[in-house]
Parts: structure tokens; C-alpha cells; sequence
């Protein structure tokens, strides 16, 4: 392998760097440079990341099942719309529901194969924050990626705490139908539980991504299992169904916003926090082989899956759900849980409720997977505070240990505010979907606006524009809907958080900013390489910039030397 890319490139080079992680740098004659990673990677594999100027680091694990088994967990289908159900139903009922689904489904899947397309032209683990440093001019990179940056990782941080709740909710509800409703969970209880489960997931994301590869692999097998046998016993077994007249159009609400129909738009947050996070499979393309086709395909056929998937078990749920007040009043605050328990009796009520549990959970692997390599490459490009310590790789695992468990902490803490507020909790549902949209919108917007694109083998040719431009539509639409209180008149138990976890976010990210960042950061780093002649092959960088420079030195000559460092 290392012999064909030789011939290719016409010269290698050697390289400390690249050496302490078995790579080697090819030069080709016009003077462009590649990484190879000889021991694990194909040669197309190991080119590409380091076309964009990152070693790879992480084992190539992922094919085309597991890509596509991991795009589809991260949506969770079966498990989130039943942790998420309560939101359309108490927002206009059935028909909210419904057509919320089918309206809100189509803008997120613009979102989706938006992101696709750049993911395909811009593979790396940075996700999206690395593609806006190439599609904005020089001078806007530093603050347009700081922004994108921790919009992204605010979004991910609150999806996996959202999703770890949502899993300590589905668990406890089985428990409550074991001992015949006799148990009733608390707050408290609820936010214990999700810490255990959160730490759980951190040591699961220890190990090799060997394993994580070989769980995923299976996952999408037993959830569509899950999803169609659960579908068809509720229609079998359900006595009373609603007709399809009740089903469709049937819009009741309590939420004191007039006219009805405003209130009907707070049910598309179901749609979005199940549809969102479509950057994950880019932030573990370091791990897939043949990233810029696989990482776009998976995307794309995973979230039309979701799409039609999802409107179709939530036609379901409607038609068997019975009294929706009877359900919105159960005692484990889990309305599809409680359809499980009233259609299907105690046993097929825990199984399925179990089933949902264990899909959460694996949604909660891939998801904290996908955080913690994103927390990895923000931490590569000195994006958030004690980088050092965030890229740090293990040896025998080979996966960002500290990335891992300092996702784990800041997951369980922005839960900590539910012992205070069950509102509060529905805020890190809200601003989960409106961070995450928004860090992908911002590429986007920077790709119709700056006109510097280039397309990867997956894109969407003519239809690019018109796509791209209603995902940002529709983001800014649902957006303003996120941020509003769900119900009137506002009170602190009606109060919607997001705005308020929103605006610390900002806060914090430009009191950082200015304090340090500006005088340091420009945007996503590329790595350096050394320039030099075959008879040659070890070569002292220009300003002293060897493998043990600090880090401080490497940033100073990157930008002294234009990316270019001669011998």
C-alpha cells in the first residue's frame, strides 16, 4: 500500500509527527502533501484526513452497516418519540401530532441532506465547525467557527443529557408498571438515575471503538424488530381505536395561547429533537473507511428512514392511544408507556417499555461517541479551555479517554437543574434542537452566501440551492417557536429555559472569546508538514518547530509560516 501511494506522491518524507502515530508523508511533485497511515488505513483513507491537515488518530472501524446502524441510532426513532410524544399531544392533540411530524419531517430532512453534502465534501471528526473555515473568507474564519463551535457543542451536550433523562424516565416507568403503578418516581429519584446511566455510557465510550462498531452493527436489526412488532400488536390488541376523522383533525389544547393554532406549532419539537444531530456520523469519520461516500450516505438514509418511520408509528399511537387525558395523567409522566401498559397488559407494557429503554441507551453510546470526538477536535484546534488535556489518546484503546469523561460530567450537571424545575428539563429538549440546527445552518448559509464550495462525490447537483435554502428557513421558523413558553400565562412552572441555557452559553463563549481566545485562536488548525528532498529525509522546521514544540510555539509558526514550513 505504502508502495503504490509512493509512486503517486513521487517522494516520502519523514516526519516526527506523523512517525509517532505510524503515518508516513507523501509529497507530491508539485509540492502537495499527504499522511498516510500505513499499519491500519487504506491509502484513499489516511489521504483524505490528511488532505484537510489532521493526522488520523482514531482505527477505521466503521463499514456500511455500522455507518448507517450508527446514523439511525442517533435518532433513536422507537425511544425518543415516546419520551417525546407528551409535547405534541398536550400542544394540540392528535392532529398536532400527526401533521407536525409529516411538516416538521420534510425541513429536517432538508437540514440532513444539506449537512450530507458537506459532510461528503469535508469528512473530519471537527464535523461542520471544520467545514465553515472552508467555505468563509480568511478574515471572518476565527469568529464565524468559534460560533458554530459552541453552538454545536452546546446542542450535543444537551442532547445526550436530554436523551439520558429521557432513558432514566423510560426505566423507571417500567419499574412503576412492574409494582402495579404502586411506585411512583420522583424528580430526584429520576435525576439519580440518569447520572448512573450517563456514567454508565462513559465507560462504555472507554473501550476500543472495536466494540462500539460491533454493538452499533446490530442495533439498527433490533430496533426496526422493536418498532414494526410493537406497530402491529398495538393495532391487533387495541379494543377502542379513534377513528380516522379523530385522528387527523382533531386539535384540542389547554396552553391558554390563542388562536389554538399557535399552540399547535409547539408540536413540531417532538419532530426536531428526534431528526437533529445529523453532524454525529461526520464527528467519527476518522473512523470510517471511505468517509466522503459512507458518512453522506449513512445520513441521508438513516434520516429519511426516521421521516417516514416516525410519522407512520406515530399515526399508530394515535389511533390506539385511546382518551389522550387519560394518558397525559399517568403517573410516570410517559404517555407512550402508559398506551404500552393500557393496549398491551403489564408484560408486553414492561417488555416494550424495556425495549424502548435499551434503544435510548444505545442511542446515548453513539451520541456521547459522537460529543466526545467532537470535544477531541475542538480541543485540537484550542476551541475550548485545557485543550492539552482533551486530546489526550489512550494507547491501548485508542479512543480520547478525558474527552470522554469530561462530556460525562458536563451531561450529568446541566441535568442537576431538574432537582429544581421538571420545566427546566424541557428547556435542554428545546435548546438541543435549536443549538444543533444552528451550528449546521451557519455552514450552510456561508456555502450559498461566500460561493466557495466544493462539491465531494455525494451532493445534491442542481437541487443544492433550494434545499439548502429552506432547511435555513425552516431552522429560523421553528427556532422562534422553541424559545417561546408553552403555555399562558408564564410562570416558573411554564417558563421556557432555553432562551435562558441559550443565552449563558453566548455569554460564556464570548467572555472566553475576548479574554483569551482572539489572542490565540484563527480557526481550525492544519496540521504542518515538513517540506523536504528524498536524499534528505529529516528536516528542522523554521522556528524551531519540532515534535515537542510547545503548544503556543506550534500555533505562532503555523501562522508565521503560512501552513507552509520550509527546511
Amino acid at each position: 500500500m505504502a508502495e503504490t501511494d509512493a509512486r503517486e506522491f513521487g517522494t516520502v518524507v519523514e516526519n516526527s509527527d506523523a512517525a509517532q502515530f505510524g503515518e508516513v508523508e507523501l509529497q507530491r511533485p508539485d509540492g502537495s502533501k499527504r499522511i498516510v497511515k500505513v499499519d491500519e488505513l487504506s491509502g484513499a483513507d489516511a489521504e483524505l484526513a490528511a488532505k484537510f491537515g489532521y493526522k488520523p488518530v482514531f482505527k477505521r472501524e466503521f463499514g456500511y452497516l455500522s455507518s448507517f446502524s450508527f446514523a439511525v441510532s442517533i435518532s433513536g426513532l422507537f425511544s425518543t418519540v415516546a419520551t417525546t410524544f407528551i409535547y405534541p399531544l398536550d400542544a394540540g392533540g392528535s392532529a398536532s401530532a400527526v401533521w407536525c411530524w409529516l411538516i416538521s419531517g420534510a425541513g429536517c430532512m432538508c437540514i440532513a441532506l444539506s449537512v450530507a453534502e458537506l459532510v461528503s465534501a469535508y469528512p473530519t471528526s471537527g464535523g461542520l465547525y471544520f467545514t465553515v473555515s472552508r467555505l468563509t473568507p480568511k478574515e471572518w474564519i476565527p469568529s464565524i467557527s468559534w460560533i458554530t463551535g459552541w453552538l454545536n457543542l452546546l446542542g450535543q451536550v444537551a442532547g445526550v443529557a436530554s436523551s439520558e433523562y429521557g432513558a432514566a424516565q423510560l426505566l423507571l416507568a417500567a419499574v412503576s408498571m412492574g409494582s402495579d403503578f404502586t411506585y411512583s418516581p420522583t424528580s430526584n429519584t429520576t435525576i439519580g438515575v440518569m447520572a448512573a446511566l450517563t456514567v454508565l455510557t462513559g465507560l462504555v465510550n472507554s473501550l476500543s471503538t472495536y466494540w462500539m462498531e460491533k454493538m452499533t452493527q446490530t442495533y439498527v436489526i433490533f430496533h426496526v424488530l422493536a418498532l414494526v412488532t410493537c406497530a402491529i400488536a398495538l393495532l391487533a390488541k387495541a379494543e377502542n381505536k379513534n377513528s380516522a376523522s379523530y385522528v387527523f383533525t382533531h386539535v384540542e389544547t389547554e396552553s391558554g395561547w390563542t388562536p389554538v393554532g399557535f399552540s399547535f406549532l409547539f408540536g413540531f419539537l417532538s419532530v426536531s429533537w428526534t431528526m437533529t444531530d445529523y453532524d454525529a456520523t461526520a464527528h467519527i469519520t476518522e473512523e470510517i473507511s471511505e468517509p466522503e461516500i459512507k458518512a453522506p450516505w449513512a445520513i441521508s438514509l438513516a434520516m429519511g428512514f426516521t421521516y417516514i418511520a416516525g410519522w407512520l408509528f406515530t399515526i399508530v399511537l394515535c389511533f390506539t392511544m385511546g382518551d389522550p387525558a387519560t394518558i397525559l395523567d399517568s403517573a410516570v409522566d410517559q404517555p407512550v408507556a402508559q398506551i404500552f401498559y393500557n393496549v398491551l397488559g403489564k408484560g408486553g407494557g414492561i417488555f416494550y417499555t424495556v425495549c424502548a429503554f435499551i434503544i435510548i441507551k444505545l442511542v446515548c453510546f453513539t451520541a456521547m461517541q459522537s460529543l466526545a470526538r467532537t470535544v477531541f477536535a475542538f480541543s485540537r484546534d484550542r476551541l475550548v479551555p485545557f485543550s492539552r488535556i482533551w486530546t489526550k489518546v489512550n494507547g491501548v484503546t485508542r479512543t480520547p479517554i478525558y474527552a470522554v469523561w469530561i462530556s460525562v460530567f458536563w451531561c450529568i450537571a446541566i441535568n442537576l437543574i431538574g432537582l429544581g424545575s421538571y420545566a427546566a428539563i424541557e428547556g435542554v429538549f428545546n435548546i438541543t434542537a435549536i443549538a444543533l440546527d444552528w451550528s449546521y445552518c451557519i455552514p450552510i448559509l456561508c456555502k450559498m452566501v461566500f460561493n466557495k464550495f466544493e462539491p465531494g462525490p455525494w451532493n445534491l447537483g442542481k437541487f443544492s440551492y433550494w434545499i439548502n435554502l429552506w432547511a435555513c428557513v425552516w431552522t429560523l421558523f421553528v427556532s422562534i417557536i422553541f424559545i417561546l413558553p408553552t403555555a399562558l400565562p408564564v410562570s416558573a412552572d411554564s417558563m421556557n429555559y432555553a432562551v435562558a441555557f441559550l443565552g449563558l452559553i453566548f455569554l460564556f463563549a464570548l467572555a472566553y472569546w475576548y479574554i483569551s481566545g482572539k489572542k490565540f485562536y484563527t480557526g481550525p488548525l492544519v496540521e504542518a508538514s515538513v517540506e523536504g528532498e528524498e536524499e534528505t529525509p529529516s528536516r528542522e522546521l523554521k522556528g524551531s518547530h519540532h515534535s515537542n514544540s510547545s503548544d503556543d510555539e506550534h500555533r505562532r509558526n503555523l501562522e508565521q509560516d503560512n501552513l507552509a514550513v520550509k527546511g
